[in-house]
C-alpha cells in the first residue's frame, strides 16, 4: 500500500504507456491501473475478470518506471496484482491445464526444454516448418502461435549443443574474471548459438567463462505471469548453482532475464537468510553488454559495412538502466554506420509471452516500431533480448522489408565481426 499512495497520480507515465497511447483508455494506463490495484487493495473493487483484463493488457515494459518522478516500482506493482488475480482463481479452482503445464511442467525443467529444442530441430530438418508455411498447414495452429512461428529461426542441432565445454579458456592477456554464463530457458533452447557468441566474445576480452550446472530459467515468465513462488523457487536454484560455480560475474544477454536476476533480492522480503544471498548474487549480474564496455576493447578482424541501428530491450533500458554500452559496442565495430531510431527505448510489443496472450494489441504496438524503424533507412536492426530479436523478425514480414532488413542480436553481430 505504500507503494501503491506514492503514486501521485500525475500522469507523466501516459505518454511512455505503450497501451495507454494505443487506446486512450484511463484503465489502460499505469496510473489507472494504479488506481485499480488501490481499489482492490482497500476492498473497494472486486478482482474480478475486468480487474484480471487490465492487469495482463499492460505489457510490463516498465517505461512508466523512467518517466515517474515519483519512482513508483510499477514492475513489482503489476507482478503483485497478477500474484493476487492467480492466487484467487487457485482457491476457487479455476485454473487452466495449458498454464500449469507450462509453468510447472515446462519451464522449471532445462532437461524438458532442451527436448522441446531437439524436437523443434527435428522438425525444421524434416522440413516440416517449411512444408507447413508453404502448403498452409500452418493454419490449424492458433492464429497466435501460427504468426509468430514464421519469425522462429533455425534451431541448434543436438550434436551442436553436445560439443559446449563446461569451461570456456580466455583467447587474450587474461583479464583476471571468471565469467557464470547464464544460459536461460527460451535463450538457450532458441539461440544457443548466440549464447556461445557471448561466451566467445568473452574469452576474446580475456575472460574465462564456464557454463554452471544446475542454473535454471531466471523465474521472469513466472513472476510476471503472477506464478510468484515459481519464480521464488527459480531463483533458489539459480543462486545456489552460481555460488558452487564461484564466479566473479554472472553474466547474461537477455535484457528479460537480467532485470529478473538483478531483482532477486526483491523477491525474499519475509526471508532474510536467503534476501542477503540474493544481494550478494545480484551484486554479480552484468548484462554482457555493460562487462564488455567496461573490459580493454575488442580487437575486430572484419569490417562489416552496414547501416545499423538499435531496438533497446524495455527491460535492459528501463528495467536496467542500460542503454549507453549496446550504442557504443555497435560504434566501435568496424565499417558500421549507426542511425539513432526514433522511439527506440518504446516497447516492440514482444514482451515475454504478450504477442501470444494479445496479439492483436502487440501487433497494432509493432506496426507502428516499423514506420520508426524503416524511416532509419538501415538493413540491420539489433536487439540485445530474444523476445525483441523474435518480434522484429516478424515486423521485418509485416513491413514487406523481407530480404531488405534483417533483425540480429547484438552478440551475433559482435560475432561476424570478430
Amino acid at each position: 500500500m505504500d507503494e501503491i499512495l506514492n503514486c501521485m497520480q500525475c500522469g507523466f507515465c501516459l505518454p511512455a504507456c505503450p497501451t495507454y497511447r494505443q487506446t486512450g483508455k484511463e484503465s489502460a494506463s499505469p496510473r489507472g491501473r494504479i488506481a485499480l490495484m488501490k481499489g482492490a487493495a482497500t476492498e473497494r473493487l472486486q478482482i474480478d475478470e475486468e480487474f484480471e483484463h487490465n492487469m495482463y493488457l499492460c505489457l510490463g515494459c516498465r517505461a512508466c518506471e523512467t518517466a515517474c518522478p515519483a519512482g513508483v516500482p510499477y514492475g513489482s506493482l503489476v507482478e503483485t496484482a497478477r500474484d493476487v488475480v492467480e492466487t484467487r482463481k487457485k482457491q476457487k479452482g479455476d485454473t487452466s491445464l495449458l498454464r500449469d503445464l507450462i509453468f510447472h511442467e515446462v519451464f522449471p525443467h532445462p532437461e524438458r526444454l532442451e527436448l522441446m529444442g531437439s524436437l523443434l530441430w527435428m522438425a525444421q530438418a524434416a522440413g516440416l516448418q517449411a512444408l507447413a508455411q508453404k502448403t498452409g498447414l500452418i493454419k490449424i495452429m492458433p492464429r497466435q502461435a501460427a504468426e509468430m512461428a514464421t519469425a522462429v529461426q533455425t534451431i541448434a542441432s543436438p550434436w551442436q549443443r553436445m560439443k559446449r565445454e563446461p569451461v570456456m579458456e580466455p583467447e587474450r592477456e587474461a583479464a583476471g574474471l571468471k565469467i557464470g554464463l547464464f544460459t536461460g530457458c527460451v535463450m538457450d533452447m532458441m539461440f544457443y548459438e548466440t549464447n556461445q557468441a557471448t561466451a566467445r566474445a568473452l574469452t576474446k576480452a580475456g575472460c574465462q567463462v564456464v557454463f554452471a550446472k544446475e542454473q535454471a530459467c531466471c523465474g521472469a515468465l513466472h513472476a510476471h505471469a503472477g506464478e510468484q513462488s515459481g519464480a521464488v523457487e527459480l531463483a533458489k536454484r539459480n543462486i545456489e548453482a552460481f555460488e558452487r560455480a564461484g564466479v566473479d560475474f554472472v553474466v547474461n544477454n537477455a535484457g528479460g532475464c537480467g532485470a529478473a536476476l538483478k531483482e532477486y533480492h526483491h523477491w525474499f522480503h519475509d526471508d532474510p537468510v536467503w534476501k542477503e544471498r540474493a544481494m550478494r548474487f545480484v551484486g554479480r549480474v552484468r548484462d554482457a553488454n555493460e562487462l564488455l564496455a567496461e573490459l580493454p576493447p575488442l580487437s575486430f578482424s572484419k569490417e562489416l559495412n552496414v547501416r545499423v541501428t538499435y531496438q533497446d530491450s524495455c527491460h535492459l533500458a528501463h528495467g536496467q538502466g542500460v542503454r549507453n554500452q549496446p550504442r557504443q559496442l555497435l560504434k566501435s565495430i568496424p565499417g558500421v554506420e549507426f542511425v539513432e531510431m526514433r522511439g527506440a527505448d518504446t516497447c516492440c510489443g514482444s514482451a515475454g509471452i504478450y504477442n501470444i496472450t494479445n496479439f492483436d494489441m502487440s501487433m497494432q504496438i509493432l506496426d507502428d516500431k516499423m514506420v520508426d524503424v524503416e524511416n532509419t533507412k538501415a538493413t540491420l536492426i539489433v536487439t540485445s533480448n530474444p523476445g525483441c530479436l523474435l518480434q522484429m523478425k516478424k515486423g521485418i514480414q509485416r513491413a514487406g522489408m523481407t530480404g531488405q532488413m534483417e533483425a540480429v542480436h547484438i552478440m551475433d553481430l559482435i560475432e561476424r565481426a570478430l
